[in-house]
């Protein structure tokens, strides 16, 4: 087991010095953090009453956010203080399953309290005056996801190694993939992005059914020769080695991270080489939940705006596309690169530690059959036994297996299963080959734990090849989209899916669009590997639909 003994110790906003200029001092200022007090607490299982780890936001009446500490003796805390705007912002400590405290000013003080997907959130407000205060927190289960066989992860984590016990208990993450190594200058091998201490690749047990996996690492190039050029990201999961790898050219980097069992996770779509890196690399993953969607307000509108492309209708606001633009710019990405014949399977990926985002807020949930163990897991990723959430659960079949399943001349395919939410559905989708061919009304039946549940009955007849996906959505709340999405089964009929023409010439111009940016900057063998991927769509357009 891994050692949990680490605090981390905060300057709370009250411990300050005052100093008088003139002897002049705002009497609301004054008033406002003499009057402090201290608030106790512990956040505990509303059914057993065992103490739980969770995350904290503690905000005073005037807007200030203030950090706990644990008052366990070998407890820990950890802060995340992360501003993208004035808007998106997210402060807040994990904390491990101990009581903790906090000092606070006079007044109303909001307390939010959550812990991963599967426990309903928690928000109070409790008054303070100057005299200490002791409160008990319960948060209560609406579905228990181990106990149907499915264990959550996160493949894109910029946490420190010694963060993450504490980080995946307070999260409820079952599988992390931390950093070791973040390369962003290109030709720089993985070892000179180092980012923790060295570790062995190997997995680390936090608990039994909670497994870190230490080796991982991120190439995402930002500059060519000391000069600004971006290329894009793309991690390597699951990593046994090959630390000393630079790129570009990529293809070493993928045949070293496939031989030895890694994944070659796609963080978002958007990037300049990300229609390269999919077919050249031949990547595993896909982010449907990527490290720009947010618990907070989305931010980034306007990043890589001019890749857009003009006949997907992507959703548009004031100042870019907006966060269901985004969204669903990923999604019909994902659904383009399926019908190209690359099959990519789903993951979630927050970038947690850079971005306004606390880790696990989006994420994959793999199915692992009996017992789990980090191997099951890691196969179950790859196989695409999987679905992927921002907060509903998505349990559904496909001719009564295991989403990922391949299908031999099957004409019909039948989707059963449950969507299920701890607030109301707003609909439930069925997709094949990226179109929608059934929109259901969710029933969303009180289930006795306190959430909703909407039976999936669906028969799709199938003349061609195709792949099936489910997605459904919580009602939108003040234009914020929360979502599952599962993996998707394919069905071979009458040889491989045809892609649309909007897509495949999306990606043919992407790609003479990058070899003009890059010419005269990258090698010709660096070149010749957007030329590969060029010439792999120009010959799937061959077969293109429209």
């Amino acid at each position: 087991m891994l050692n949990l003994n680490r605090i981390a110790i905060m300057s709370h906003p009250g411990h300050f010095s005052i100093r008088c200029a003139a002897g002049l001092l705002l009497v609301a200022t004054l008033t406002a953090w003499c009057d402090a007090a201290v608030l106790r607490g512990r956040v505990v299982d509303a059914g057993t009453k065992a103490v739980l780890p969770c995350r904290l936001y503690v905000q005073a009446e005037n807007g200030t956010w203030l950090f706990a500490k644990s008052l366990g003796k070998t407890g820990s805390a950890l802060v995340c203080s992360i501003e993208r705007g004035p808007r998106s912002v997210e402060k807040h400590v994990t904390l491990s399953a101990d009581a903790f405290e906090v000092e606070v000013p006079a007044g109303n003080v909001k307390l939010t309290v959550e812990l991963g997907k599967e426990f309903q959130p928690l928000t109070r407000t409790v008054n303070v005056g100057t005299e200490p205060v002791d409160i008990e927190l319960p948060l209560s289960r609406w579905i228990d996801m181990p106990a149907r066989g499915w264990y959550s992860g996160d493949t894109h984590i910029h946490r420190k190694l010694e963060d993450m016990p504490n980080v995946m208990l307070a999260e409820d993450l079952h599988v992390t993939f931390p950093l070791s190594h973040w390369v962003r200058e290109a030709y720089e091998p993985a070892t000179n992005g180092k980012v923790g201490a060295d570790v062995k690749p190997a997995p680390m047990h936090v608990a039994k059914d909670r497994v870190i996996w230490p080796l991982n690492t991120e190439y995402e190039l930002f500059n060519l020769r000391g000069k600004p050029h971006t290329q894009g990201a793309v991690l390597v999961i699951n990593q046994q080695g090959g630390t000393e790898l630079s790129a570009p050219p990529v293809q070493a980097v993928a045949t070293a991270a496939h031989q030895t069992g890694a994944l070659l996770d796609l963080d978002k779509h958007t990037w300049n080489w990300t229609p390269m890196i999919v077919p050249v690399m031949q990547a595993d993953l896909f982010e449907l939940a990527n490290n720009h969607i947010w618990r907070t307000e989305f931010a980034f509108k306007n990043w890589t705006l001019d890749h857009l492309p003009k006949t997907w209708e992507i959703e548009t606001g004031p100042g870019g596309y907006t966060e269901w633009g985004w969204i669903d710019w990923g999604f019909k990405t994902y659904y383009a690169f399926l019908n190209c014949g690359f099959r990519l399977r789903p993951t979630g990926g927050t970038g947690g530690g850079v971005h306004s985002v606390p880790v696990g807020f989006g994420r994959v949930y793999v199915n692992v059959h009996g017992e789990f163990s980090y191997d099951k897991w890691i196969k179950g990723l790859d196989a695409g036994d999987s679905f992927v959430t921002t907060g509903p659960m998505l349990l559904v079949e496909f001719n009564s297996q295991r989403p990922g399943t391949v299908f031999q001349d099957q004409k019909s395919a039948v989707v059963t299963g449950t969507a299920e939410s701890p607030v109301p559905l707003d609909r439930i989708e069925v997709i094949v080959n990226g179109d929608v061919v059934r929109t259901i009304k969710p029933t969303n039946t009180p289930t006795k734990a306190g959430g909703f549940s909407s039976a999936i009955s669906e028969t799709l007849p199938l003349a061609h090849s195709a792949w099936v996906v489910v997605r459904c959505f919580d009602a939108p709340s003040s234009q914020r989209f929360r979502y599952a999405h599962s993996a998707p089964a394919h069905y071979e009929i009458d040889g491989p899916v045809r892609p649309k023409r909007r897509e495949v010439t999306y990606f043919i111009d992407r790609m003479a669009q990058e070899i003009v940016r890059n010419h005269q900057v990258l090698s010709a063998e660096e070149l010749a590997e957007y030329q590969q991927a060029l010439q792999i769509y120009q010959k799937l357009a061959e077969t293109a639909k429209n």
